[in-house]
């Protein structure tokens, strides 16, 4: 999967501009052109953004996904965290002990 970072642009901006054939209602694309209005630019502005909302909607779920996956693990086997404290509380006291 495709996982831009976040100041990695979302596409090559550099990338050869390619034909492409869009159906838009007949009305709008008038008054459009009769403003003078880039719809080419306007199209690219818009689909970028389409595709940077896509991806974060995508990385937002698999971010969910994964925190429901630790959450089932930590409920089976317990928070590493606490593993670690606990071991090293353990090591602390044995020390404590031997007089060290």
């Amino acid at each position: 999967m495709y996982r831009p970072s976040m100041s990695q642009p979302i596409y090559d901006e550099a990338a050869v501009k390619r034909s492409v054939g869009v159906r838009l209602n007949s009305d709008l694309h008038a008054k459009a052109r009769a403003l003078g209005l880039n719809l080419s630019a306007i199209t690219e502005e818009a689909l970028a953004a389409a595709v940077r909302a896509a991806i974060a909607d995508r990385i937002r779920t698999e971010i969910r996904e994964e925190l429901c996956w630790l959450d089932a693990f930590t409920d089976r086997h317990g928070s590493f965290a606490e593993m670690v404290r606990d071991h090293y509380a353990a090591e602390d006291d044995a020390a404590s002990v031997r007089g060290l």
